[in-house]
């Protein structure tokens, strides 16, 4: 653990770090023009590959969210050195709320309970279409989640930066704590009913308690390597030099590790379920 003392001057970002965002940006404008490309050339599978890196995308957000509020509900030298960057990350939502728009508009093309047609072949799916899996409550939840997730992130945000100020330590870390120890159950929750309304229902007739779960345990290991790509990246310069200790990248791997054997653990209890179910 790490026991010199940062200042704001102190933690700004090396030079390096704007190239990597201008090289990101020119990948992120290709891979989009491309995406483009192929929403023309195959309709058919474009929403289920666009569906597909969405979610990762906004799992990597609200896994920094998740690692932030975790930090700040145990404290801990492993979080410092990595909290710019996670909080960096889960300010990303705003655009993950961009993006969700194109599925929004084309819900009939990836859920067979948006098509009309097709649930008259299934009535049992049509009643539960009427009342929960419909435009409106995918839209009402869709808006509910990110209002919550951002206005979570959105405060941690604000709260760190008002933490550099010398009248906000203490009071900050007591926020910090109050909402953290909320803001996991909720965004628990959340995450669970979003993969629900977006994910499980592909396949409306499937149903799997442990989903939310999966999802959770996945987004917080994607996060955590994220940290560890971009902290190995930045290691090799000030300030990260600096305050990076083989303690914190230790304890970063012992938080991979152990997230995937949960995310291997949830998964398998699946599996189990099903294969037992199939006897």
């Amino acid at each position: 653990m790490t026991t010199a003392t940062m200042n704001k001057s102190d933690l700004m970002a090396p030079p390096v770090a704007q190239t990597i965002q201008q090289r990101s940006l020119i990948i992120g404008v290709a891979a989009a023009a491309l995406s483009v490309v192929g929403a023309f050339v195959a309709p058919d599978s474009f929403y289920s590959a666009y569906l597909t890196g969405y979610m990762f995308w906004l799992g990597l957000s609200l896994g920094c969210m998740a690692i932030v509020m975790l930090y700040h509900l145990v404290g801990g030298g492993w979080g410092t050195v990595i909290r710019r960057t996670m909080e960096a990350g889960m300010m990303t939502l705003p655009l993950m709320f961009v993006l969700f728009i194109p599925i929004l508009l084309n819900l009939p093309k990836l859920y067979f309970w948006a098509r009309p047609e097709e649930l008259t072949k299934a009535p049992k799916i049509a009643e539960i279409a009427y009342v929960y899996l419909n435009f409106n409550g995918i839209l009402l939840r869709y808006v509910v989640y990110f209002a919550l997730w951002f206005g979570m992130a959105f405060l941690l945000n604000r709260w760190s930066t008002e933490q550099d100020t010398p009248e906000g330590g203490e009071k900050s870390t007591l926020r910090f704590r109050a909402l953290s120890s909320v803001g996991l159950v909720i965004y628990s929750f959340t995450i669970s009913f979003a993969v629900i309304d977006w994910v499980m229902s592909l396949q409306a007739r499937w149903i799997s308690t442990i989903y939310g779960l999966l999802f959770v345990a996945g987004e917080v290991l994607s996060a955590f390597c994220f940290a560890v790509v971009i902290e190995g990246i930045l290691s090799k310069r000030k300030p990260m030099s600096e305050y990076l200790t083989s303690t914190e990248v230790h304890d970063h791997g012992k938080f991979m590790l152990t997230f995937v054997m949960v995310w291997a653990y949830f998964n398998f209890s699946q599996w189990l379920i099903i294969w037992a179910g199939n006897l």
